[in-house]
């Protein structure tokens, strides 16, 4: 593990502020995600394509993508949920689409207003337009992987069905999300060799919520089952409106000191980070959540 290269995707302008009752002008998060670009975060998901009616913490997606001109070797993702939101990706110049499909009908016509079978039908469209018209890659995550809210259990089989799905239309890389914290590191286990088994040819994600405690011994799990790429959120901020008591990401202070402590790389400024999650709770009102916001780095 010595050296090894973990990569980080940082979610917390985007999952990390959905959920707070603070609105932010645009500016506001443009300034976040400069200063967690300036902590080494190469890829973040910077912006959601959700209607601002029903998500107004999402609200200026366009503003903040014209504010963040093109960098060599930053990407800025985009969240997807339909055609629509492909559109305005597309038009807003982002490096990376994440399209999510979720695993349960009843989470996904709450949070997406289409059952499960209905969005991967738009995942073909969108790769389809992409095929023909061009666009950003197209990444994909599997929203409540682990458990609905709704439905309870989800099946593996459904993972599995939309994880072959995804790596039939060539998809970049293909996420499995604890939407609502309900995982536990032999589930993750588990999950991730089946969807390694429907989509050998994708890189694997992971998206962790620390609603129940474990998201660190999931993270955990995942790098020891040899996924190289894990979101998370500074402070650790976040939650979804659709997902009752599903609380914040799992921080990104907290996983990369782990893995610095363990003698993995990611590139990240952990002092500079936990200023960041300072910055970004002192404009919402909320004291991040992190354990290395109160305790700091040790040694």
């Amino acid at each position: 593990m010595s050296g090894q290269i973990l990569h980080i995707v940082e979610v917390g302008a985007r999952d990390g502020l959905q959920n707070e009752k603070a609105i932010l002008d645009p500016d506001v998060k443009v300034e976040f995600i400069r200063r967690l670009e300036a902590c080494g975060v190469r890829r973040i998901e910077a912006v959601s394509f959700v209607n601002p009616r029903r998500v107004p913490q999402m609200a200026g997606a366009e503003e903040i993508m014209a504010a963040l001109p093109p960098e060599p070797g930053r990407s800025r993702i985009g969240l997807v949920l339909n055609e629509k939101g492909w559109d305005r990706a597309v038009a807003s110049g982002c490096d990376e689409a994440n399209v999510v499909v979720c695993a349960s009908d009843e989470f996904g016509i709450r949070n997406q207003g289409a059952t499960s079978d209905d969005q991967v039908a738009t995942l073909r469209t969108i790769a389809a337009r992409r095929r023909e018209s061009g666009g950003p890659p197209i990444s994909v995550t599997i929203s409540v992987a682990f458990g609905c809210p709704f439905e309870g259990e989800v099946p593996l089989s459904r993972v599995v069905a939309i994880a072959a799905a995804a790596a039939e239309l060539g998809v970049t890389e293909l996420a499995l999300a604890d939407t609502i914290g309900a995982a536990d590191p032999w589930a993750v286990r588990a999950r991730l060799a089946a969807a390694r088994a429907a989509a050998p040819h994708t890189p694997l994600r992971v998206h962790f919520h620390d609603t129940r405690g474990v998201g660190l011994a999931n993270a955990f799990a995942s790098v020891e089952a040899g996924v190289t790429v894990l979101d998370s959120s500074c402070g650790g901020l976040g939650g979804c409106p659709f997902a009752p008591a599903a609380t914040g990401n799992i921080a990104t202070e907290d996983l990369v000191w782990m893995l610095h402590r363990a003698g993995y790389q990611t590139g990240i400024d952990l002092a500079a980070m936990i200023d960041a999650g300072r910055w970004i709770g002192a404009r919402i009102g909320k004291a991040p959540v992190s354990s290395l916001s109160r305790a700091g780095v040790f040694p």
